[in-house]
């Protein structure tokens, strides 16, 4: 029996939560042996020094739910394509690496900013110039409300390279409570899912089934109180792959507004800095990102999360509204 690419999306969803959620649970005691814990921010929130120590790089337990269920897929349907995974499992290992020197350190500071940005910029210069040559992707982008594409040329080039960077680290921005970064993650991608559908080919839509799954996992053990923190080996994992969706379905555009959140995330620390430094000292936000906002506003955590997976869900709305 053929299956269709419903039916291959959804059975990834399964593979890559069922992968996650068995195996996730053991591997938290690997990581407290290895004393693979959190190093939290002194200048945050007071209320998340508890979580010193909390297990993390839980973005590898993700990354193998991924893995697994595309890798059976693909055998199953006789299709490959290792396009959004390595874009993934690319900037996977640059957080992983970001990871691992703090847990070494034993404090909150990883790889310099400049080096995460070179590294960013040659991953999305990479994948830029892939897609652009790229036979079932190339430079043309769906227009939200026009119900058609349009060819951005040699520009799709330059246009992907920012967008690559700037949701890779507002994915990473949004990493700050339990359950925020994967909750929203995954809305997100329920949109770009549908989208995939509308595509020919059925590995699009295994790989976003399979960061679905993964997230939905994921969640079970990064709920409040998080057993598990995803690091930044997750974040910018799923930054990548929540981009690369949107650049296999021609719907980076619409990142804009599906990903409405993760945009509001970053601007809130560029306008933040841009205050403080302009007005020598003053503070727009009481803490930024914009999630820390509201935690010092007297928000509880869980509910910063469930208002931000609200808010996303009206943004993915809109987004299917622009769709037609």
């Amino acid at each position: 029996m053929e299956l269709t690419i419903l039916q291959t999306g959804l059975i990834s969803v399964l593979i890559s939560f069922l992968v996650v959620y068995f195996v996730t649970p053991r591997f938290i005691p690997m990581l407290k042996r290895l004393k693979f814990g959190q190093a939290i921010r002194e200048e945050g929130p007071q209320s998340h020094l508890e979580k010193s120590g909390t297990p993390t790089m839980g973005g590898l337990v993700i990354q193998l739910g991924v893995l697994v269920a595309v890798m059976l897929l693909s055998v199953l349907i006789g299709n490959w394509d290792f396009f959004p995974i390595l874009v993934m499992l690319y900037f996977g290992a640059v957080g992983f690496v970001d990871d691992y020197i703090k847990v070494a350190k034993k404090h909150n500071l990883g790889l310099r900013a400049w080096q995460k940005m070179v590294l960013q910029c040659i991953g999305a210069l990479a994948i830029a110039l892939y897609a652009y040559y790229s036979p079932t992707i190339g430079s043309e982008l769906v227009v939200p409300l026009m119900n058609q594409s349009v060819d951005f040329g040699i520009w799709y080039v330059p246009f992907t390279v920012i967008a690559v960077v700037a949701i890779v680290n507002a994915v990473n921005l949004t990493d700050g409570l339990d359950g925020l970064a994967s909750g929203v993650s995954l809305i997100v991608a329920i949109f770009f899912f549908v989208g995939s559908l509308l595509l020919p080919h059925a590995n699009t839509s295994i790989f976003i089934g399979a960061i679905i799954g993964g997230c939905l996992g994921f969640l079970r053990h990064n709920s409040n109180p998080a057993d598990i923190f995803m690091g930044d080996t997750g974040s910018m994992a799923l930054g990548g792959a929540i981009v690369v969706m949107a650049i296999i379905t021609q719907l980076q555009i619409f990142l804009l507004i599906a990903g409405g959140l993760f945009v509001i995330e970053a601007l809130s620390v560029v306008i933040q800095v841009g205050y403080f430094k302009s007005t020598g000292g003053k503070r727009f936000f009481k803490m930024a990102p914009i999630h820390h906002h509201f935690e010092l506003s007297g928000w509880s955590e869980t509910r910063v999360v469930t208002v931000f997976w609200v808010v996303t869900a009206i943004f993915v709305t809109i987004a299917f509204i622009c769709l037609g």
